[in-house]
């Protein structure tokens, strides 16, 4: 039988054996709506209510500061949209006024597009060549209309991460709301929301060894938003559902999981990460994606002169070794990741790159029995590549 080895974490992780053993007994026997008032609902609530602490003990915040969600693109929508519905577009003169870069999620990205068509002024920064945001230019584009900054913790595809705490300090100086997608973050980096600028924060499940379905909003206190969903209102009124409860529960496990396991994690996943980009780094021709020291310790994002990423993607899944092109939530489209032409790569080179993500069960040994497929890979493509002999 074929060897498999998945390197793509980033798109989903497998559920932790420990968060499945927690959910199980959500589904047949506590599995009573915990908006209902009878005994069985209590108990499903008391579950609901409980994992909500796991979370935000996670982040050190108040347990009211959590809302459970579908994922991480409800929760970058309710944050996004939830502030900008406050504030309806003016019928004279631009509308008000959000700020966001070219490399965030499609989940930011789309929905900043929506309100655009709705009237409201989106400044979208540019990054530098690493991925990172100019923060003198963030500044200097606040305006007096600007109701919220979105800028997402670390990249979902090169892997950089931003420097959150200095974007919600300007954010603050300015009375503007901080909004950031840590999707990606979350487990892999200390996040301390009792102490960082951060008004807004998503989050997801399956990135952190959760079920899929299920995800949150950290918001603080001191701030309201509108509803995205209108209904029985449920989650203090801001998010009206059913709540799922066995997907609350494997979330609430994950999180007091990745807490526990976080320092182990890291040490692990960079070890094994620096091992696998020092052996990529050997190839002819190739190049790391994103910032070298200031990126996720999971993320490796290399571009390969001559080769097309999608066929690499192809050749390799044949010999049983999952990776990315892209983000997961679009790599079916083929076309030049936007992430890597904003930090101006070509489009030869952006279509050149590809997506290693590894997780906590990986392997220095699935490293070692990988690198010969890729190498193997590359050669071959480069071999019938006219890119490569030109």
């Amino acid at each position: 039988m074929m060897k498999q080895v998945y390197l793509d974490y980033a798109a989903s992780t497998p559920v932790d054996p420990e968060v499945v053993k927690e959910m199980i007994p959500f589904f047949s026997e506590t599995f009573a709506n915990p908006s209902s008032t009878h005994s069985m609902g209590r108990k499903a609530m008391k579950a609901v209510e409980h994992a909500r602490e796991l979370v935000a003990s996670g982040f050190h915040v108040e347990p009211d500061n959590i809302l459970f969600t579908s994922g991480g693109t409800e929760a970058d929508n309710l944050a996004i949209k939830g502030i900008a519905f406050q504030h309806h577009p003016s019928k004279l003169g631009k509308g008000p006024h959000i700020i966001t870069s070219k490399i965030e999620h499609p989940a930011v990205l789309q929905t900043c597009k929506q309100l655009e068509a709705y009237g409201y002024s989106i400044a979208y920064l540019p990054v530098d060549e690493t991925g990172l945001i100019d923060l003198t230019q963030l500044e200097e584009t606040i305006t007096d209309d600007t109701l919220l900054i979105s800028i997402m913790y670390a990249n979902n595809e090169i892997g950089t991460i931003e420097p959150v705490k200095e974007i919600g300090t300007i954010a603050h100086d300015h009375d503007v709301l901080f909004h950031t997608d840590a999707v990606q973050a979350v487990g892999k980096i200390p996040i301390d929301l009792s102490t960082l600028p951060i008004d807004l924060l998503s989050l997801s499940s399956h990135k952190i060894y959760g079920p899929k379905g299920v995800g949150g909003l950290y918001h603080n206190s001191d701030i309201t938003f509108d509803p995205l969903l209108q209904g029985g209102g449920h989650e203090q009124g801001k998010r009206s559902g059913t709540l799922n409860t066995p997907g609350i529960v494997g979330l609430g496990k994950a999180c007091q999981l990745s807490k526990n396991r976080l320092e182990k994690d890291m040490t692990h996943l960079k070890k094994v990460r620096d091992y696998f980009i020092e052996n990529l780094n050997d190839i002819e021709a190739s190049t790391l994606n994103g910032h070298e020291t200031k990126r996720l310790v999971n993320n490796i994002n290399f571009q390969f002169t001559g080769v097309e990423s999608n066929a690499l993607h192809s050749l390799l899944d044949e010999k049983g070794i999952a990776i990315a092109t892209g983000s997961a939530c679009s790599s079916k489209k083929i076309q030049a990741s936007h992430v890597l032409l904003a930090l101006g790569l070509t489009q030869e080179q952006a279509i050149s790159s590809v997506r290693f993500t590894i997780g906590r069960n990986t392997t220095k040994n699935d490293i070692d029995y990988a690198l010969p497929i890729i190498k193997d890979g590359i050669a071959h493509l480069r071999s019938i590549s006219p890119l490569w002999k030109n």
